[in-house]
């Protein structure tokens, strides 16, 4: 067996050289261990910075002089709030086929024109007024609820909800502004847990309606007017409020506020967007909706029938 002494390991004391070596060995270890974990942090301390460079906080919590403003049609739901509310009217026998026909058309033309032509903004006006005149202010409003459940709780783009939950997680205030009648956006801000809403005002009497607006349709450049009485209203600071929509036609109100988003925006908005680099955000699939900037061009489909009428009777008017 002692020719197989070689196989086994020797003791040897450690001398003045190996000691020296091993603490040596010790403190370089160290050394770099502490040079590694500085330069990670170096690296996460410039990634955060780049970051919130690139994208601050936003909102800010506890800023409660900022508030959110959000268009309804097309950026909050899907289609627009008037198709799905002139639906379940119909449905409920409100008006006859040929006014559902007028009331399609002039609602149509409004949204994908995209112009405030004075012939259909008075068309769309009065068609609306004219199917609610006489009734009781608390009749539509109990028959909103109903139809917010059957054609709009399904319509709510989950993207743009979670944004004003951000503003309300953050502890400010979100209005919906949407030349919607108020009583019906109002029912869609409370279900949808927002703070209130701005909206076209009907007339009534005595809780009927008289079939007049006080003033006008809450459009374009009323929106902006509507958000700059609010905010003196409430005291809030417009440059650090936020506003959003889909449509060129709220390019007032958007510019009104210090972070204004394009949500799903039409061509004109996006072009618009791109060029004061304001942020984008699109919700929407296909390549139709994204080209044509309406998703549910829809609400009207439901309508397709009477749109159909509307337009024979247009082309004859003219």
């Amino acid at each position: 067996m002692a020719a197989l002494g070689w196989l086994t390991p020797r003791r040897r004391s450690a001398t003045a050289r190996s000691v020296l070596a091993g603490e040596a060995a010790a403190e370089a270890a160290r050394k770099t261990s502490a040079q590694l974990e500085q330069e990670r942090e170096e690296a996460a301390a410039a990634a955060a910075a780049e970051a919130a460079a690139a994208e601050p906080e936003f909102p800010v919590v506890g800023d409660t002089r900022a508030a959110a403003f959000f268009d309804l049609d097309n950026t909050v739901m899907q289609g627009a709030a008037i198709f799905h509310f002139g639906r379940g009217l119909y449905k409920r026998k409100f008006f006859q086929r040929r006014e559902l026909a007028r009331f399609a058309w002039a609602q149509v033309w409004f949204r994908l024109a995209g112009v405030e032509d004075p012939e259909h903004m008075q068309d769309a006006r009065d068609s609306a007024l004219s199917i609610v005149k006489g009734h009781r202010v608390s009749e539509l409003m109990s028959i909103g609820e109903e139809i917010y459940d059957e054609y709009m709780a399904d319509r709510i783009w989950p993207g743009t909800r979670a944004l004003a939950q951000a503003h309300l997680d953050a502890g400010q205030k979100v209005w919906l502004v949407t030349a919607a009648p108020v009583e019906t956006a109002t029912i869609i801000a409370r279900r949808l847990g927002l703070t209130g809403a701005l909206g076209t005002v009907a007339e009534s009497v005595d809780g009927v309606y008289t079939g007049r607006l006080v003033g006008e349709l809450l459009h374009g450049p009323a929106k902006a007017e509507a958000v700059r009485a609010l905010a003196a209203a409430e005291g809030l600071d417009l440059a650090r409020c936020a506003a959003y929509s889909d449509s060129h036609n709220d390019i007032p109100m958007l510019s009104l506020v210090g972070h204004p988003y394009a949500i799903n925006p039409d061509t004109k908005l996006r072009k618009h967007a791109r060029a004061r680099d304001w942020r984008l955000r699109d919700y929407r699939t296909g390549r139709k909706a994204a080209k044509v900037g309406i998703p549910a061009a829809a609400g009207v489909g439901a309508l397709a029938g009477g749109t159909a009428a509307a337009l024979a009777l247009h082309r004859r008017r003219r």
